[in-house]
């Protein structure tokens, strides 16, 4: 794999070549880089079998390059805390005395929104780096659809409030550039429609209010 080259020319090479590294098995996203022309997950990207050919590596696109191929994050971490990724309840004076129980229809519903943060190489694709600072923008929806469609979370309506702005789910114009690149075989941006879908519906029920 690409990531096993890079690790070798860090020990033998070029001490002072920097890249991030973790699981090494297509799951932490820490390896993330643009590869060959495309953003991918260098644990799991193969090394071309013509070694004639040069492969160029490059650091994530569209994102501030701390060293080498270790893109600066934050902007990206401030946004996915902007969405408030945790369960929210209205009756607060129950937290902690019960589960919240939940059914394996609608866990099943979570299944693949939960594994949407992991595939980071498609988030350049879909990041708004320059968007106004108060705004959500596209990249982190999947992920806030995540807990829109939790049946046991009970801030939906206000979720969709904080995302109705030209700057945050619209700013995605569903070219599913991000469905593409994804290595992880997910679709961030069907979930990114369906959250449309669920904003023409709050809507229409906040206009009959």
């Amino acid at each position: 794999m690409v990531l096993d080259a890079l690790i070798k020319i860090k020990n033998e090479m070029d001490s002072t070549l920097t890249f991030r590294r973790s699981c090494r098995e297509g799951i932490c996203g820490s390896c993330a880089m643009n590869i060959a022309g495309g953003n991918t997950l260098a644990c799991i990207k193969k090394i071309d079998s013509d070694l004639s050919k040069v492969t160029k590596i490059y650091p994530l696109p569209h994102m501030y390059v701390v060293k080498d191929l270790v893109p600066d994050l934050s902007n990206f971490y401030a946004q996915y805390k902007s969405i408030e990724p945790y369960l929210k309840k209205k009756d607060e004076s129950k937290e902690g005395k019960q589960q919240y129980l939940q059914s394996i229809e609608d866990r099943q519903k979570l299944v693949t929104a939960i594994s949407v943060l992991r595939a980071l190489p498609e988030q350049p694709r879909v990041t708004a780096e320059h968007s106004a600072p108060s705004h959500v923008p596209a990249c982190p929806c999947p992920q806030a659809y995540r807990w829109m469609i939790d049946s046991r979370d009970e801030f939906t309506e206000e979720r969709l409030a904080q995302l109705q702005d030209p700057f945050s789910l619209y700013r995605c114009h569903t070219i599913m550039n991000c469905t593409r690149t994804c290595p992880k075989g997910l679709n961030p941006g069907k979930a990114i429609a369906e959250i449309k879908k669920m904003m023409a519906t709050y809507k229409q029920k906040a206009a009959t209010a």
